[in-house]
């Protein structure tokens, strides 16, 4: 479940509500609320603007890539395949919105954008997952953070949506699994973005879809080999 699907586009805060459209994590019906204001809603409209320009750098170690003509078919009819049953109505789609064209103007947008699409449409052989996402945060805390972990490249994306470490002090990542202790994934580089690479022993349990939670470390990180201070931010990893 995201964080809008949880606390709702309101509660949730319009900032985080538009980085979950640009991630592309939100259920159909708050997408569509999210593309009506982007229409309706000049400030919306920046914050979705400022969020692909935020995400595109994820997809900066990865080449642009053709897709094959079939991908944009394919989309078309598991996204409004129920839509050809009602003929009278016009289908305004994902591919035709001026909202969205609008997010694909930059060129490293459009390539997040298609290495989200062809493995979501072709899923990778002997990937359980390639793409698994997660929005952090906390009841009581400001810190949030959008993750990405991308099984082919054996790494975690982070977005910083907000929220500060104090003086002296790190993020620190953890994997929990079931009721398994936490186990560090290292400590978050301070920026916007940031990537962290995922031990081979981690990355089998992260692609079955364990829990992302970040503590505040003294700096360097724990100690101790387990959190020390507070979780100022979790959430579950979910599939696109």
């Amino acid at each position: 479940m995201t964080l809008a699907e949880d606390n709702g586009p309101e509660r949730g805060g319009d900032d985080l509500f538009a980085a979950e459209y640009v991630l592309g994590v939100l259920p159909v019906e708050e997408r569509q609320i999210a593309s009506r204001r982007i229409d309706a809603e000049t400030d919306f409209a920046r914050l979705v603007d400022g969020w692909e320009v935020r995400l595109s750098p994820l997809a900066a170690a990865y080449p642009e890539v053709e897709p094959p003509a079939s991908v944009k078919p394919a989309i078309d009819g598991r996204l409004f395949s129920s839509a050809a049953a009602a003929p009278a109505e016009p289908r305004a789609g994902l591919w035709s919105s001026l909202a969205f064209w609008r997010g694909l103007a930059a060129a490293a947008v459009a390539a997040l954008a298609i290495y989200i699409a062809i493995p979501y449409v072709n899923p990778p052989v002997a990937q359980p997952q390639a793409r698994l996402v997660a929005s952090l945060a906390a009841d009581g805390s400001d810190v949030k953070y959008l993750a990405v972990y991308d099984a082919a490249h054996h790494e975690v994306g982070l977005s910083h949506v907000s929220g500060e470490r104090a003086s002296g002090k790190d993020f620190e990542l953890w994997m929990i699994e079931g009721k398994n202790p936490p186990v560090s994934m290292g400590v978050i580089p301070v920026g916007s973005t940031a990537h962290i690479v995922v031990s081979p022993a981690a990355q089998q349990k992260l692609a079955q879809g364990a829990v992302l939670a970040v503590s505040l470390e003294p700096a360097g990180g724990s100690p101790t080999g387990q959190p020390t201070g507070p979780v100022v931010a979790a959430g579950d990893l979910k599939s696109i």
